[in-house]
């Protein structure tokens, strides 16, 4: 196991917590998970908000997976932890208690995985490459004459929401107050906890639709389950899956159309066929995933990590996904084809919607590459990310290529 660089490591209570919410992290966080493992060995005391949230970071590829596949030491329910922390901590609708499976453990999770992957399991992927397809070259529709667009909030952002919508059965407007709430959840802040409700009283309106009106989606399949969930672990089954859904599929997909922009390796070997967009796919999973820090766990005990390491009770433990990613211990130079990635997370945990992921991210961007084949980077643009300690994610991408005119009608058919 590899250890800190110093052999007498400061005491966790005296030691500066590393702050992830602040913007010079997330403008430099490979910077920044250098100079941690070079201080602090895999096991980094870090601070997830202002206010004062104390976890540990942990940003070792093998210690990671350790962890990941330790349920029983490292349990995903934070009900211990919720009891003493405020209640208006502007990042606990983001790891508070809820009766799904991503914060559930033994049972329940058993119960609520199995539900889940059921209902997942009946996406038809052929299907669903054939929908993505058809709202992405829409939406592309819809910015295509401009020769401009900003590939957050034009391409990425609506091709994720709306195919999330379709997928669960879900009526746009209802849709539309999902992605308000889970964006003001993700973003934390003063707006957190309004969002949760928003979110809530949303899906609750969703589960009652298709209740009444069952249909060929995620969310029926859940209603027909023999797991038999009542409406408040529905709502919270879904809140796993639009919370998977939308910010992170945004950001896997603009942060992977970056890549093939930005980076010469992935450029010309795309267009040329050398490489697919499946491999820089997997390159942007292993080493800049949407959700860089997450799969939070809460010892039951205090655990001893290392000779120097002490994991208290209780208190948060989060997965570097990036980190691990890029531990030097199994960093190689080539990540195209690479899946040995933990962006999907592993054990009990591992996101069950990968398979879809991958189709929807792979689907949208071929459509983008081949509708406007000149897309290049607006001139003078410098990537900028938004602070927080949870993702990875753009603040805006501005493009630009030649102007054309729009290649479906209104109604989505071809003239």
């Amino acid at each position: 196991m590899t250890t800190p660089a110093s052999a007498h490591p400061e005491p966790a209570d005296t030691v500066s917590r590393i702050p992830l919410y602040v913007p010079e992290f997330a403008a430099d966080p490979h910077r920044a998970y250098a100079e941690m493992r070079q201080r602090f060995g895999p096991y980094v005391p870090v601070d997830l908000d202002p206010s004062g949230v104390p976890a540990t970071l942990v940003i070792g590829y093998y210690e990671a997976v350790r962890i990941l596949n330790d349920p029983r030491t490292f349990p995903a329910d934070p009900r211990a932890w919720q009891q003493s922390v405020r209640a208006d901590c502007p990042i606990l609708p983001m790891l508070e208690w809820r009766p799904n499976a991503l914060r559930s453990a033994g049972d329940a999770h058993t119960r609520y995985r199995a539900a889940t992957t059921a209902s997942l399991a009946g996406i038809d992927q052929h299907a669903l490459g054939s929908t993505v397809e058809h709202i992405t070259a829409r939406q592309i529709d819809r910015f295509r004459a401009a020769g401009r667009a900003d590939v957050i909030t034009e391409f990425a952002w609506p091709v994720a929401f709306q195919t999330l919508n379709h997928l669960l059965g879900c009526p746009a407007e209802t849709g539309a107050r999902v992605a308000r709430g889970m964006a003001q959840i993700f973003e934390g802040g003063s707006d957190a906890a309004a969002g949760n409700h928003l979110l809530a009283q949303a899906l609750l309106e969703l589960v009652d639709l298709r209740r009444r009106h069952p249909g060929d989606d995620v969310t029926t399949r859940l209603l027909a389950h023999p797991a038999r969930l009542d409406d408040t672990e529905l709502i919270h089954q879904l809140v796993t899956l639009y919370g998977a859904g939308i910010e992170p599929q945004q950001n896997l997909i603009a942060n992977t159309v970056l890549l093939l922009l930005a980076d010469p390796r992935f450029a010309g070997d795309v267009l040329s066929g050398s490489l697919t967009v499946r491999d820089a796919l997997d390159h942007t999973l292993a080493s800049d995933p949407p959700m860089a820090n997450y799969c939070l766990s809460y010892p039951t005990r205090t655990v001893t990590a290392s000779e120097h390491v002490v994991l208290p009770a209780h208190q948060p433990v989060i997965i570097s996904l990036a980190a691990c990613n890029n531990d030097p211990a199994i960093a190689v130079p080539d990540r195209a084809g690479n899946r040995s990635h933990l962006a999907f997370s592993a054990g009990p945990h591992a996101c069950p919607a990968r398979t879809p992921a991958y189709l929807i991210a792979q689907s949208a961007i071929d459509v983008l590459l081949d509708v406007l084949p000149d897309l290049r980077l607006a001139p003078g643009t410098r990537p900028s990310w938004r602070p927080g300690p949870f993702h990875r994610a753009l603040a805006a991408l501005p493009v630009e290529f030649s102007p054309s005119a729009p290649a479906l009608t209104p109604e989505g058919a071809r003239p």
